[in-house]
């Protein structure tokens, strides 16, 4: 997978993207990236990538020209078709299956605004992915654009030291991840379940699906009214629902 990224700030990444599992997966070549400064593609004699919106109000608004010519630039020269993901409250909330869908691709272009907004043409005539991380603003789109990024190289092959991991991640199977305990087997008085030293791995999966289960249930109940429930299932919600 190739990331381009295109932002006014593109010092921001170079944390982010050059530590732990990122960096990584870029020395293994499972993903690569480059930062675009748009400005660059600025036709303004001035560099200005913005303007006052028609109409009036407050804020700015970006141009669509330098974004325009730089996506057209960036696939000129990838010679693919990218998926262009605005990042932007006003998109679809981001989530496990948002992930695993765009880590399906060969190239992601990620645009990251500044300012009021952006000019509509862009979102109609360049953007096929609008995504939110949250009911919340952010001053700019680059720290979204860090959190899809991050949760979709996590699940390109290779990336993670153990294959099983992405998938028994919170979500990916509609579901909040059961409870984890390592050594000691006794702390301070608290006692890791017996079950988990069982050696018995039909045991151990039925009890991890079953806490699993469970903290959605306290956590999360919107998860489990969109599951579609087995009866085994079934029987456990009874259980703590009487109780």
């Amino acid at each position: 997978m190739h990331i381009d990224i295109l932002t006014l700030f593109p010092e921001m990444f170079s944390g982010v993207l050059n530590t732990s599992i990122m960096k990584k997966a870029q020395e293994s070549n499972a993903f690569s990236y480059e930062t675009v400064n748009f400005r660059d593609y600025t036709e303004s004699k001035h560099l200005k990538v913005d303007d006052t919106p028609y109409g009036g109000g407050a804020g700015m608004v970006l141009s669509p020209q330098p974004i325009f010519d730089a996506v057209e630039a960036i696939k000129d020269q990838q010679g693919k078709k990218p998926r262009v993901i605005l990042m932007c409250p006003q998109g679809e909330p981001h989530t496990q299956a948002k992930a695993e869908e765009l880590a399906q691709e060969e190239h992601l272009i990620f645009l990251c605004g500044h300012y009021e907004g952006y000019d509509e043409r862009i979102r109609e005539h360049v953007v096929t992915d609008e995504i939110s991380i949250g009911d919340y603003v952010l001053t700019g789109g680059e720290l979204g654009a860090m959190v899809v990024m991050d949760s979709v190289v996590r699940l390109l092959p290779g990336v993670l030291g153990n294959a099983s991991s992405a998938p028994e991640d919170s979500f990916s199977n509609g579901l909040l991840e059961h409870p984890h305990y390592t050594r000691p087997r006794n702390f301070r008085g608290m006692e890791v379940p017996e079950v988990l030293f069982s050696g018995n791995h039909a045991k151990i999966d039925e009890w991890r699906h079953k806490q699993s289960l469970k903290r959605t249930y306290e956590r999360r109940k919107d998860l489990i009214e969109q599951r579609s429930l087995s009866d085994q299932e079934k029987e456990w919600l009874k259980e703590w629902q009487n109780d």
